[in-house]
């Protein structure tokens, strides 16, 4: 289902993509120092917690860049009216309802 467009969007909204970028970064080299601390420092169990964490910051990191490099997407003008909409056509009542 396409979400209904209504008309009041700003028309300079941007997908804060590399905001969630720089983000990612500074957890990535936070994950990648607890990691590295964690087993130094004997503690397998958190520097495997760390470690899980790096992979998924650096997944993440992956599909933030990946997005920004597709670039921008096409949006609809002020010149698209809004879509009404779809009430879907009327259904009878249910037999055994009053």
């Amino acid at each position: 289902m396409t979400p209904m467009r209504t008309g009041s969007e700003p028309v300079t909204a941007r997908s804060p993509l590399r905001m969630r970028f720089w983000l990612s970064l500074w957890g990535l080299i936070w994950a990648t120092a607890g990691t590295i601390a964690f087993a130094l420092a004997g503690r397998p169990g958190w520097a495997a917690a760390c470690g899980v964490l790096w992979l998924i910051v650096t997944v993440d990191m992956t599909m933030v860049l990946r997005h920004i490099h597709q670039g921008p997407h096409y949006q609809p003008g002020r010149d698209v009216p809004p879509y009404e909409p779809d009430h879907g056509s009327p259904r009878p009542p249910h037999p055994g309802r009053a």
